[in-house]
């Protein structure tokens, strides 16, 4: 049933629906999907034939942004514009990417800061949540297109070995789009829902999930009892999937045709490897030319260049089964999802792995988004005989520096719950630390509700940064949050009990999620520039002490060019701008890295002679 309902930012009237959505956020395509006519349905484009949305995005001069197959056909063009893959970056640091970043040939930007990755688009910087929120507005978009009325309710899927920074980007992500994300779903789940099981309460089953996309392999062992999904082991590798086999075919017909390599251009040669790939499946032989040079392969050598990367999967699986204490023979069932487990070969590698008969009657493209639409349903109350476990009303989380919050138990968990993250400190020396806890969904902690603090004290004096603090959320299932925070060195420690539902009323409770709401943009700018103000800050206060700590071993040019980029970064830091402060950070950076790498020599070679040691900054 649709209501009409008035958009407060723009004062136009619309429609809106209750339905809530599913969506498959993936590394190479995303899909959105929902119940239509009792069926779970993936959206397909204007023209009723994709329903893939490829998770590429362009950047054009003008400020103007494509998303999905426009934004693919940059890929050659303008390649440093055109960013895809954002998956792999969302919760990560530059340190987990360093050794791929020859797969990316836009630029990720390293500021030598425990703080996700920024990507660098001519002079303005991106965080991986604004990236994936771009891609969940395209299919919010198309979705609204379908059913003609606004849709503002969302559950994602995420891959089953995501941590929680990578769960909670994912989720920013989706409020940025003006998506209010009821649930998190691991995509192995979404797979099983998507095929019934786990509907029957009585049944308990312990089954596999093979999902091989086109950049990414996971393997997932589930057991469903009551109706309750439990994880038990996952593997994998976040860097293999179709489009390693495409190269693999490249590499091939370069081997056997070494005029190939002299081509201009590489992306037709791309795009005939894939057309083969998908061409064998079917078909014994392939063959075609490009710029009159003839293309040919056959199934046979086909799965022989395959074996070794199929083989790793296998190996993955292998692994899987024995962190999960499990023999093959214990799986009941083995689901496929990703397009790439359309090869024959593949699937049955896989079922010879397992002894089993393979499930993929269902799209192994959509697959995972049709299951979060049958969660979405479920979520909406339309399937009665699901019993849904109860969920935290708003997000719990604490203040960190710049009055942001930092959510540490998201919206809609399920209690009882138990979640912590670990923190440092910001000064040096410092003993004393407030730990402020805030309910509610918006970036600010001036605009959520304070619910109590306290003060964890005698930590013992150390540099900034050193101590490790861990602040754990236990919320239990009469809704009593037990906050504990501890210096994990010293084992100092202090607790705060608050009592259940805060004294939030249901219509306090959806005003808070309606601000979060119109708000989230202005809010995710105003956290980006604290953000960058903080890591700035930090980098100021490393680079005094660098200048200080090796005055000797600096020229003079080396130190008064220092000073001049250190000066431009205090000047921007001051200022509103926070691509300008990025910029300024990376130039200090990239300037300052070198003298940092030869301190780093010296004081070794110091040590090697049998000097004292001062302090080692690693970086600057």
């Amino acid at each position: 049933m649709a209501k009409i309902s008035i958009n407060l930012g723009t004062g136009d009237v619309q429609k809106e629906t209750n339905v809530i959505i599913g969506i498959d956020l993936g590394t190479t395509n995303s899909l959105v999907a929902y119940i239509k006519d009792g069926s779970a349905t993936a959206v397909k484009d204007e023209n009723g034939k994709h329903a893939l949305v490829p998770s590429v995005l362009y950047f054009d001069k003008e400020g103007g942004i494509l998303v999905g197959d426009l934004a693919k056909e940059k890929l050659v063009s303008d390649p440093e514009r055109t960013i895809y893959s954002v998956k792999r970056l969302l919760g990560k640091q530059f340190g987990d990417l360093k050794e791929k970043q020859q797969f990316f040939s836009y630029k990720i930007i390293d500021d030598d800061q425990a703080a996700m990755v920024k990507v660098k688009v001519a002079d303005k910087f991106y965080s991986p949540v604004q990236l994936s929120a771009e891609i969940l507005k395209a299919l919010k978009h198309r979705i609204e297109k379908e059913l003609n009325a606004n849709v503002s309710k969302a559950v994602i899927t995420v891959p089953a070995y995501f941590n929680d920074a990578q769960r909670q980007a994912t989720r920013d992500a989706g409020k940025l789009a003006g998506l209010e994300v009821l649930r998190i779903v691991n995509e192995p789940t979404a797979a099983a829902l998507a095929y019934g099981i786990g509907r029957d309460q009585s049944e308990e089953e312990i089954i596999a999930v093979y999902d091989l996309g086109g950049g990414t392999f996971d393997i997932s062992i589930l057991q469903i009892q009551n109706g309750i999904f439990e994880v038990l082991a996952t593997n994998g590798d976040t860097f293999l999937g179709g489009d390693d086999f495409d190269q693999l075919i490249i590499e091939h017909w370069k081997l056997t045709n070494p005029a190939l390599s002299k081509l201009e251009g590489q992306a037709g040669l791309r795009l005939a490897a894939e057309e083969a790939k998908k061409h064998l499946s079917f078909e014994e032989k392939y063959s075609g030319q490009i710029e009159g040079l003839n293309l040919s392969l056959d199934r046979t050598t086909f799965e022989t260049l395959l074996q070794p990367l199929v083989q790793k999967t296998i190996d993955s699986c292998k692994s899987a089964l024995k962190d999960a204490a499990l023999s093959s023979d214990k799986i009941s069932r083995v689901v496929v999802v990703g397009g790439s487990t359309r090869i024959p070969f593949v699937k049955k590698s896989i079922g010879e792995f397992f002894k089993k008969k393979v499930y993929d009657e269902l799209n192994p493209d959509e697959v995972v988004a049709l299951g979060a639409s049958i969660q979405a349903d479920i979520l909406a109350g339309n399937q009665k005989d699901i019993l849904l476990l109860d969920v935290t009303p708003l997000s719990l989380g604490i203040e960190t520096v710049g009055g942001l919050m930092d959510g540490i138990i998201p919206r809609n968990s399920k209690v009882p719950t138990k979640a912590g993250r670990q923190y440092t400190t910001s000064v040096d020396g410092q003993k004393n630390l407030k730990v402020s806890v805030f309910q509610g969904e918006r970036d600010l902690v001036k605009d959520n509700r304070k619910l109590g603090e306290f003060i964890l004290q005698n930590i013992p004096p150390m540099p900034a940064g050193l101590p490790k603090i861990e602040i754990t959320f236990i919320l239990d299932a009469d809704g009593i949050l037990i906050v504990k925070a501890k210096e994990l060195r010293s084992n100092t420690e202090q607790t705060i009990e608050i009592r259940s539902q805060y004294g939030l009323s249901e219509e306090e409770m959806a005003k808070m999620l309606i601000d979060s709401m119109q708000n989230a943009e202005a809010d995710m700018k105003v956290r980006s520039l604290l953000e960058a103000r903080n890591e700035s800050n930090n980098i100021i206060l490393s680079t005094d002490k660098f200048l200080k700590q090796h005055d000797q071993i600096l020229s003079t040019e080396e130190k008064e060019k220092t000073k001049e980029f250190l000066d431009k970064l205090k000047k921007v830091t001051a200022a509103d701008n926070k691509d300008a402060i990025n910029l300024a950070m990376e130039q200090l950076n990239e300037y300052t890295a070198p003298l940092a790498h030869r301190a780093m020599d010296v004081t070794i070679a110091k040590a090697m002679k049998g000097e004292e040691i001062g302090n080692i900054d690693k970086g600057v």
